[in-house]
């Protein structure tokens, strides 16, 4: 088993990105609210190099979505390649990041 971690940038695809899940008979995920480094920085530290980038790149993106799957390892690619049906490549800048990690354990999911 997997971890898929994705953090989407563009928050208005997280709707369709999770239909397109579901309907592909992917289920189970959690989604959280979650706020880049360059977004803080840029709040707290207006003056920061990586602020001020994080600003001029794109200064009306106050937060992100963050949704993690647990999904057998032979899913990982077949689901991030939904998501980039949805969102586009996640090659391109800003369109967010997926990463995952082994799990060791897991209870409570069929």
């Amino acid at each position: 088993m997997k971890l898929l971690v994705f953090v989407l940038n563009r928050v208005e695809k997280l709707a369709p990105v999770l239909k397109k899940l579901e309907y592909a008979g992917y289920g189970g995920a959690t989604v959280l609210t979650s706020r880049g480094m360059g977004a803080i920085l840029s709040k707290y530290f207006g003056g920061s190099l990586l602020g001020s980038l994080y600003t001029m790149l794109d200064p009306d993106q106050e937060e992100s979505k963050t949704v993690f799957m647990v999904l057998k390892e032979e899913d990982i690619s077949k689901v991030v390649a939904l998501i980039e049906t949805e969102v586009g490549s996640l090659e391109a800048p800003n369109s967010g990041i997926a990463f995952a990690v082994p799990i060791d354990f897991v209870k409570g999911i069929l």
